[in-house]
């Protein structure tokens, strides 16, 4: 007979919310996006999920409150007015990286784990798949890879 032991895990799933300028915020009770955006008027909040490149941007309604385990992206208002771009994407993917990493600490540094984009294979064989407008749909795959 082998020894077995149970480890109950300690972490507690937050909301994270990447702010334009690259710091990092978590929320590990309810909170409205209302909230934020009280204190940040001339900005909205995104959900990483719903973004695509050349779409539009959309803002989370500010009465929904920030899922546990989401990442979302606090964003200028201007560019609720025009598509997402692929640098701006790359940018944003950047940014939550860095300030995921940052976050992380000691704890991290220990199991080191690497967010990680992949693009949709159009069934084809062939690149990305395209939509009826001709734009690229990128999913972001945020699994961990540990070192």
């Amino acid at each position: 007979m082998g020894i077995c032991s149970s480890c109950e895990s300690t972490h507690l799933e937050t909301a994270k919310l990447i702010l334009q300028d690259g710091r990092l915020q978590e929320f590990s009770y309810p909170v409205k996006v209302s909230y934020f955006l009280a204190k940040n008027p001339s900005h909205f909040v995104c959900n990483a999920d719903a973004m695509e490149f050349d779409d539009f941007v959309s803002a989370v309604n500010d009465d929904e409150e920030l899922q546990p385990g989401q990442l979302y992206f606090a964003l200028p208002l201007s560019w609720l007015k025009h598509p997402l771009q692929p640098e701006q994407m790359a940018a944003l993917a950047v940014k939550a990286s860095s300030a995921l990493m940052k976050a992380g600490g000691a704890e991290r540094r220990r199991s080191r784990k690497k967010l990680v984009f992949s693009a949709e294979n159009d069934g084809r064989g062939g690149g990305p798949r395209r939509n009826g407008g001709g734009s690229n749909r990128f999913t972001a795959m945020l699994s961990a890879i540990p070192e």
